[in-house]
């Protein structure tokens, strides 16, 4: 059995370049015994470009 965690990561406006470090936000999560499952954009504004994507994650329940 596994538990999920999704985390949301902002685009600049103009840019469309992430807010944060998604770098950052992976090694720390794989401290924790995350791992990255996928890399969602869940939605494009109308001008064809995303404003967010999501970091997936998973890991095992402690039994």
């Amino acid at each position: 059995m596994y538990e999920h965690k999704f985390v949301k990561i902002e685009l600049a406006a103009f840019t469309y370049k992430p807010k944060e470090d998604y770098h950052e936000i992976v090694y720390a999560h794989e401290k924790e015994g995350w791992e990255l499952v996928q890399i969602f954009v869940p939605g494009i504004k109308q001008v064809g470009l995303p404003d967010v994507f999501e970091l997936i994650f998973k890991r095992k329940i402690k039994e």
